[in-house]
């Protein structure tokens, strides 16, 4: 466990840490063929515009003039797995082979600033220097005023440009006829060849007027060889190309005095890098771009000085601030590692705090584990119970039926003793099943062992006597709810006898029937398929039309939190099986003799019997009624509202209680014991009574109320009643007056 985390650990590091390094996009290699201030101010330009380009990383290599080195340097650049080669070639024709092996292997080629014998190249950006060179001759004819000497010194033998500015200037010379080129001088672009090239040749320079170099430091090394050998004589005029900005740039220089021009040739870094981009994500892009450029001389020199030291105060400006969001943001990926590196420290300590407290909640796992085997073991243990004690029951309740039949009673010795075998097995083995039950589920009853159940008084089967004044006529309807098909048939058969017994093989088919038959007590079982037995139960309680009916769950669920599961479900009694038809006889005329005895005292408290007389009541909050009293009191609600009116009938006060007419009648009598009619009745004669009892006038001076009274109530029936609330009397006396 500890080295797996520890792995984790190092792995998130390397992960985070390669995260905060920059995803390199595009690599460019760059080949230059010489290393001098116009190639560094070119890098640099190349190095700034990358800062702007996202995953941009740069490879450069110097020749330093040697074209083999350069070949060398475009091959290893390639194998680096450059996506894009920017080269300055050397020469024409010396890195040709190199550029076209380049291009073959995928990787695009811009050739920038000097030309090249190869044409497999992407894309050519330069200045025009044929242009340069016919631009500097026609301004040195121009200061020479069309006549003088002229020492031109050339370029590296074989570089485009020194080819190119060299053929520009000759033509340029041709409209001049005056100007005679004394001397040409070969070069390498470096301050320290024209200067030895001039020394060399000195006896064949002392007249010349004019220096033309091929760049900038060919003209100055011309011009300190020539202060060398004609001491205060007066110098030549100079003239070079680049035109840089800077310390020791052509414009300096030439704002100085030590030359007398220059031609900007543009380095232009920033277009050389936008251009590679539009290859590599493949944008449009021209194949060729030449640059535009100017000559400086000393009447713009200072001006054009000026704004390049801005330029360049501006760009060393912005490197700065680059350089400040490098090491900002190194120094903001130093402290998220710091930070990841804390919070990693913290969440190993976190996680040897969780081991820890795991290896202390060890215990309690497995103590969760052993409560939920043992939830486990006590379902399947239910389930055993259930299907061991539901034939238990079929078979001593017929055993016991049997046991008062004429059949057994007068049989001889023999068959009664082989019927008792029988029975007395039955109940061992009955015993045997419980207590192995209980054993199982936890409950030791007492601690009994095998053989103390063995040595246990068998009881007798004879069923207990049931006194049952009301049995004979069937006074009672019972509705059996079980999807064991000889339970029901077993139940029915102890029960037809003495009640009148419908059926249901679960407890959704047994609520519709207890809705449309209202039965005066429900036997039910509790593991049923559709709904269970306590789902019903639970149903038969919320129902307003069979809330009051009793209900007794007979079951083989025998523990305790299996019958306290049982009465908050709303049953009235909990019978486990097996069980003894005289158990459950007993019961059940129990809960109807209770129910009866409730019903004789709410007709002898019923509040519709009683004179309805208006009576001041203090607010007051009344605890909660049960079920039962909220239907009655919304019944005595309804008949004092409504006992006055002549078209009130059963059904329409069925109806506006939510109830059909079979439904309500059934419900009134179970919990009143008297039908509608007659409530309503005595509701009327209450009032009646009320009437002339509490007044001074004569029955002839309330012939109003009598005549409504005995419009609703037919006489005889009416006579009665009256007699029995005012006395014969006053009955004899309103008969009388009411007779034709």
């Amino acid at each position: 466990m500890g080295k797996q985390i520890a792995f984790f650990f190092l792995l998130t590091i390397l992960f985070f840490s390669s995260c905060e390094r920059q995803e390199t996009k595009f690599r460019i290699g760059i080949s230059q063929c010489s290393d001098d201030i116009w190639r560094s101010k070119q890098n640099a330009e190349l190095k700034m515009e990358s800062n702007f380009h996202d995953g941009v990383k740069l490879c450069f290599a110097s020749a330093y003039d040697n074209s083999e080195r350069q070949v060398q340097q475009i091959d290893s650049l390639v194998k680096q797995g450059v996506d894009l080669l920017i080269v300055a070639p050397n020469q024409v024709e010396s890195i040709s082979e190199a550029i076209d092996r380049t291009a073959e292997s995928g990787v695009p080629v811009i050739v920038f600033e000097r030309k090249t014998g190869s044409k497999k190249y992407t894309a050519f950006m330069s200045a025009d220097n044929y242009e340069m060179g016919y631009q500097m001759g026609r301004y040195i004819a121009m200061l020479l005023s069309g006549k003088g000497k002229i020492l031109e010194i050339l370029g590296f033998k074989g570089s485009s440009p020194a080819e190119e500015r060299h053929k520009g200037f000759s033509d340029a010379l041709k409209n001049f006829p005056d100007l005679e080129v004394v001397s040409t001088l070969q070069g390498d672009w470096t301050e320290q060849k024209a200067y030895e090239e001039v020394k060399k040749h000195r006896s064949e320079l002392e007249d010349v007027d004019l220096v033309f170099g091929h760049n900038d430091r060919t003209a100055l090394g011309a011009r300190k060889a020539f202060e060398e050998f004609l001491g205060q004589k007066q110098l030549p005029k100079f003239c070079g190309i680049d035109g840089l900005p800077g310390e020791n740039g052509g414009i300096k220089l030439v704002r100085d005095s030590l030359l007398d021009a220059s031609y900007i040739y543009p380095t232009r870094g920033d277009l050389l890098l936008k251009l590679a981009l539009d290859i590599l994500e493949n944008r449009s892009f021209d194949k060729e771009t030449l640059l535009s450029s100017a000559i400086v001389t000393p009447e713009n020199a200072a001006v054009l000085y000026m704004e390049s030291e801005e330029l360049s105060n501006q760009f060393e400006r912005l490197e700065q601030l680059h350089q400040k969001a490098d090491n900002y943001l190194q120094q903001l990926t130093n402290q998220k590692m710091i930070s990841f590196l804390a919070a990693s420290l913290v969440i190993l300590l976190l996680v040897l705090a969780v081991i820890v407290y795991r290896y202390y909640l060890q215990k309690a796992r497995i103590n969760d584990e052993r409560d939920k085997m043992a939830h486990q073991q006590l379902q399947f243990y239910t389930e055993i119970s259930h299907q061991l004690r539901t034939p238990l029951t079929l078979i001593e309740g017929p055993l016991s039926k049997l046991a008062q039949t004429d059949i057994i009673k007068n049989s001889d010795s023999q068959t009664s003793e082989m019927f008792a075998i029988v029975c007395r097995n039955t109940e061992r083995l009955s015993g045997l099943i419980n207590k192995v039950l209980e054993v199982q589920t936890g409950k030791h009853t007492g601690g009994l062992s095998f053989s103390e159940i063995d040595n246990l008084t068998v009881q007798s089967s004879k069923p207990a006597t049931v006194n049952n004044e009301n049995n004979n006529n069937k006074e009672f309807t019972l509705l059996i709810v079980d999807d064991n098909t000889d339970i029901l048939t077993y139940l029915k058969s102890i029960l037809s006898d003495n009640y009148q017994v419908f059926e249901a093989s679960d407890g959704k088919e047994g609520l519709q029937v207890a809705e449309k038959e209202v039965p005066d007590l429900i036997i039910s079982d509790i593991m049923m398929p559709v709904m269970n037995g306590l789902e019903f139960c639970r149903h038969i309680k919320d129902n307003i039309i069979t809330n009051h009916i009793p209900v007794i769950l007979l079951t083989a669920r025998s523990l305790d939190e299996h019958q306290v599961e049982g009465f908050k479900s709303g049953a009235d009694a909990y019978i486990t099986k097996p069980f003894s038809s005289g158990l459950l006889l007993a019961r059940i005329d129990n809960l109807l003799k209770n129910r009866k005895l409730l019903k004789n005292i709410w007709e002898s408290q019923n509040p519709i019997s009683e004179p309805i007389v208006e009576k001041k009541i203090e607010p007051s909050k009344p605890p909660k009624p049960p079920k039962e009293d909220v239907f009655i009191t919304k019944f005595k609600d309804y008949i004092d509202k409504h006992y006055s009116d002549s078209e009130l009938s059963v059904e329409t006060i069925a109806q506006d209680m939510g109830l059909s007419r079979v439904q309500f009648y059934r419900k009134i009598k179970a919990l009143t014991g008297c039908t509608p009619v007659d409530l309503l009745r005595k509701a009327r004669l209450s009032y009646a009574k009320q009437m002339l009892e509490d007044t001074n006038q004569t029955i002839s001076e309330n012939r109003y109320v009598c005549r409504i009274f005995f419009y609703f109530v037919n006489r005889r029936p009416a006579f009665t009643c009256f007699k029995k609330a005012s006395g014969k009397k006053a009955a004899v006396r309103m008969q009388l007056y009411f007779l034709p």
